[in-house]
């Protein structure tokens, strides 16, 4: 898709804790300008992967001002507004757009559930109408977290009441039926679909979609890199099994300790390791697993970071 705002390969960063499991906006900053050299066109932070909601909104906002002070460019940064408060989701949305972001990502109200398309179209609506536009709002779709999907027909609707203000959409569903499907009825209007599946980033290209925001990517974005440049041919076919098989690597153990293991082995750095409960650190038989199971994968030594484990 041309001129899609994040158009490309975006990591769901990791946030880096201090061992007071505080923020650490300088690590993560390191981190976050490695992946922007290493095939990322753009960094999803404080979404799932990034544990926003185990952050308080002083907290937050703390991170992204840290990452800007750091020098991350504020422009490639997508970071996560949506709570299940209207207030808090347009104060940390109206915050992302005073730091010079110039995309949110949106998790519907996700404490009630089963909401009616109304219901969400109307809280939708005061978030719009609250921020008062100069940011693009991206819908993150993932109800196995949320419990509250995103209709084609709510979606329709949102392009239709508020355009080229809802811009995209995260799905990490996992049903590449439900992207493509996306795909077929919005991209032709500009509607950006990310899938949040390392596995499907060749075939939602070749749809039309926009590219990928994942949890994988804080380590395989080398390989993303290389499928979104080339899209076809043996290059690239080849990255994407890279792809698929790091993705199922990182899932073989809980998806974001499994992430921290193999990030911390790659930078020497034990920091990464630290996690948020009720996240928990993987015991050592797990994370000597994930670890076997990346390198199986092929997807080390990671470019530029992974030296100590090369040498190990």
């Amino acid at each position: 898709m041309k001129d899609a705002l994040f158009g490309g390969v975006n990591a769901a960063v990791l946030t880096a804790m201090k061992p007071d499991l505080s923020p650490d906006p300088a690590r993560m900053a390191g981190h976050a300008k490695w992946l922007l050299a290493n095939g990322c066109n753009g960094l999803g932070v404080l979404g799932t992967t990034g544990e926003a909601n185990s952050f308080g909104l002083h907290e937050r906002k703390e991170i992204l001002e840290g990452l800007v002070a750091n020098g991350v460019p504020a422009a490639t940064m997508m970071p996560g507004t949506g709570t299940a408060s209207l207030a808090d989701t347009v104060e940390l949305t109206l915050h992302a757009k005073a730091q010079g972001c110039r995309g949110v990502l949106v998790l519907p109200p996700f404490y009630y559930k089963n909401p009616s398309d109304d219901g969400l179209f109307a809280w939708f609506s005061e978030v719009v109408q609250r921020v008062g536009g100069g940011i693009a709002l991206y819908l993150y779709n993932f109800p196995q977290q949320s419990a509250v999907p995103f209709s084609l027909s709510l979606i329709e609707r949102m392009l239709k009441a508020f355009p080229g203000v809802v811009k995209g959409v995260k799905d990490s569903s996992g049903d590449y039926a439900n992207m493509k499907a996306m795909i077929d009825a919005f991209a032709k209007d500009g509607f950006e679909v990310y899938s949040g599946s390392d596995e499907y980033v060749q075939k939602i290209l070749a749809e039309g979609g926009a590219g990928c925001i994942t949890a994988a990517s804080n380590a395989n974005s080398h390989w993303g890199g290389i499928v979104y440049a080339k899209r076809t041919g043996p290059e690239a076919d080849a990255a994407q099994a890279v792809l698929t098989a790091t993705r199922k690597a990182a899932t073989s153990v809980a998806l974001i300790p499994g992430l921290r293991e193999i990030i911390a082995r790659s930078t020497g750095d034990d920091g990464w390791r630290t996690i948020r409960p009720p996240h928990l650190k993987l015991s050592q038989a797990q994370a000597d697993a994930v670890w076997k199971a990346w390198e199986a994968a092929g997807a080390l030594p990671l470019p530029g970071l992974g030296v100590k484990a090369a040498a190990e």
